[in-house]
């Protein structure tokens, strides 16, 4: 059994028992969270797709850790100005971890 699920302006393939990195939801480590926005779910009896989410549908999953992503770093330069800009970026993000799907 599995589910497309949609978080953070992202979709992800999701199972019982995978690990999942997302952006940043609310909540503090070791608490559940309920995913409702389910585009499509998968079982024994076949696959349903909604239009665009399935109603009753969600993925019940746990906060593993709040955390920060790989830092990206930034250079912009214009040339023949003398301009030059350098920068850099964590994107803060939350590791789940699903306990079921239930449609």
């Amino acid at each position: 059994m599995y589910a497309i699920i949609k978080t953070g302006g992202k979709q992800y393939k999701v199972a019982e028992g995978k690990t999942i990195t997302v952006e940043k939801l609310v909540g503090e480590p070791q608490t559940t969270v309920e995913l409702t926005e389910v585009l499509m779910l998968s079982d024994d009896a076949g696959m349903r797709v909604g239009a665009p989410t399935l109603a009753g549908a969600k993925v019940v999953a746990t906060i593993v850790e709040q955390g920060r992503g790989k830092k990206i770093n930034g250079f912009t330069y214009r040339p023949k100005k003398g301009q030059h800009h350098r920068y850099g970026h964590r994107q803060s993000q939350t590791i789940l971890v699903i306990n079921s799907i239930q449609g």
